[in-house]
């Protein structure tokens, strides 16, 4: 006969993470990020957001009410394409 123990906590703990990594990917879906988000993507503060993005006349944003809100892909290009033009510059420096 086979005996089986299971640790409540444990399989507890499993669980979650596995629901915590599947929201993670889930957020990576959205299509529009609000501030909060757009920082957290970005790894940034908000006054650094505004002071190296939002300063940029050409950064994708749209105003809904009062809320400032991005779309993710549009984001990801200008991010990508802005640190390419950044790191060619810095060469020159």
């Amino acid at each position: 006969m086979i005996e089986i123990k299971m640790d409540d906590e444990h399989l507890k703990k499993i669980y979650l993470d596995e629901v915590q990594k599947r929201l993670d990917k889930f957020e990576l879906q959205v299509l529009l990020l609000d501030s909060k988000q757009l920082c957290k993507l970005l790894s940034l503060s908000w006054p650094t957001v505004e002071k190296i993005f939002l300063s940029d006349p050409n950064f994708p944003r749209m105003r809904v009410g009062t809320k400032w809100v991005f779309n993710r892909r549009e984001v990801q290009v200008y991010v990508d394409r802005w640190s390419v033009e950044n790191r060619k510059r810095d060469l020159y420096l």
